[in-house]
């Protein structure tokens, strides 16, 4: 039977015994005919299989090689060399999928991240890869346990609507037309009403809107889903798709929805430093070796665990949008022109301006409230300056922002005449409207993009290494 065997994490923490076990993995790398090192995936520990000389066939062990996996049953007994405490001596070997050792690309070497991508369906074999993708499990499942604790409902939304929370108009559509013969209606325009929904649909760029409805039946509710955005950007921080977690919460005004956020974040961090640590510390010593290859000038001060325990240790700072652009504005990098974008009150925060608040300004994570209402969505509520709006980013060490929110605007007059500012169509909205008609309250919530979480965690630079096959322009490969 399969699911008999130990797993490999498990082997290497077991004493020499008197009793038979059976591994399977990986061949990693085959030495003398006589040594494997294999690994299975649950974690980067890899047990080695030691074939005593003389007893396995020459034609089984010439099939023996770096990619193939193997099915290994024997004693474990304890080991002469270094970095391990026991290794398995076979007694049989079955080989379960041989792999060509000249068209393996997986050879036993450094690798590019670059070379990775393209082969992504087998970078989850790697100690890089492996590590990073277990700390993703880690964060996802402690993103549910977060909001179980506080009693949170888990709501599926919609991944096909005919809503744009955002109203940034850069969605994938969703149609049943054929698009060598589009039928169109009199002012040339394509007619919807002979699509499968009957009128034009995306993918979801937000599950925000769906959100609030049920927040104002459950109180507290969270989605975490993939979500869409038909952006051209080219960049290290950018997705065509990826995965957000947005709690939405009634009753809930600005400074509680902060709390909220801050309290999330230090969770999914203390989760990981606590059940991730071994995959933290090779991502440490990782980032360690890269940060080598930098100017001394532009290495970051703290390894990535010191810098995950930090961040963890400090209460965020909390400032207004206007105190931001003023400390921007008075420091030395702005004086010197050392920012590519300007700096004025009015415009969005540009990642190096953000950067610049948390990692040399600050030196801790830092939530920044109270931005100028032209910049931001629809649904904000208004503040009484009538410029500003309830609105909070959470900035991160070396990504920026991470988190985006707001509490909702909850008066419908103030609502229906920031849409009609904004150009939303009101008629369409009807639903969302009376969510604002009946009985509506107070109520907030945010946005976190769940793949800039596991780049800060891990340490990764380039968001496409945290999402198992990324969706890029030009790109949807496997």
């Amino acid at each position: 039977m399969f699911n008999k065997r130990v797993k490999i994490r498990e082997a290497v923490q077991m004493d020499a015994g008197k009793e038979e076990i059976t591994v399977m993995g990986w061949v990693r790398t085959f030495r003398n005919n006589q040594f494997i090192a294999l690994n299975d995936g649950s974690s980067n520990d890899q047990l080695q299989v030691v074939l005593e000389l003389g007893r396995f066939d020459d034609t089984l062990l010439k099939r023996i090689s770096t990619g193939a996996s193997i099915k290994a049953t024997g004693l474990l007994i304890d080991s002469p060399g270094k970095g391990q405490k026991v290794e398995l001596k076979a007694s049989s070997v079955l080989i379960l999928g041989e792999s060509d050792p000249e068209k393996f690309p997986l050879q036993p070497k450094k690798h590019s991240l670059e070379f990775l991508r393209e082969i992504a369906h087998l970078r989850f074999r790697t100690n890089t890869f492996g590590s990073v993708f277990r700390v993703r499990h880690g964060l996802a499942y402690a993103t549910h346990q977060f909001f179980h604790e506080r009693g949170f409902v888990y709501l599926h939304t919609p991944v096909i609507t005919a809503s744009d929370a955002e109203g940034a108009g850069e969605m994938f559509k969703v149609t049943t037309l054929p698009f060598d013969n589009t039928p169109r209606n009199e002012a040339g325009e394509v007619n919807f009403k002979d699509d499968f929904f009957g009128r034009a649909t995306n993918l979801t760029v937000s599950g925000q809107l769906e959100g609030e409805l049920a927040a104002m039946g459950f109180g507290e509710i969270y989605t975490f889903g993939p979500t869409f955005r038909a952006e051209n950007s080219n960049t290290a921080r950018h997705l065509a798709e990826f995965w957000m977690i947005e709690p939405e919460m009634a009753f809930y005004d600005l400074e509680d929805n902060m709390d909220l956020a801050e309290a999330f974040i230090r969770y999914l961090i203390s989760y990981s430093l606590k059940n991730n640590r071994a995959d933290l510390e090779f991502l440490d010593q990782r980032l360690a070796e890269e940060e080598k290859q930098k100017p001394q000038a532009e290495r970051s001060e703290q390894g990535l665990i010191q810098k995950l325990e930090w961040v963890v240790s400090q209460d965020f700072q909390r400032i207004t949008y206007t105190e931001a652009i003023d400390i921007l504005l008075q420091s030395p990098a702005y004086k010197k022109k050392k920012f590519k974008y300007d700096v004025a009150w009015g415009i969005d925060l540009q990642s190096e301006h953000e950067r610049y608040l948390v990692e040399k300004h600050f030196k801790k994570p830092v939530i920044v409230t109270g931005y100028p209402k032209d910049i931001k969505a629809f649904y904000m509520r208004q503040n009484e300056d009538g410029k500003t709006v309830a609105a909070m980013d959470i900035l991160a060490p070396g990504i920026g922002e991470i988190v985006g929110g707001s509490q909702r605007e909850e008066r419908l007059d103030k609502l229906e005449a920031r849409m009609r500012e904004m150009h939303i169509p009101i008629e369409q909205m009807w639903w969302y409207l009376d969510t604002r008609r009946f009985g509506s309250v107070p109520h907030a919530g945010f946005g976190l993009g769940f793949e800039r979480m596991v780049q800060f965690v891990t340490g990764m630079t380039n968001i496409r290494d945290v999402i198992p096959f990324p969706r890029t322009p030009k790109n949807a490969e496997f």
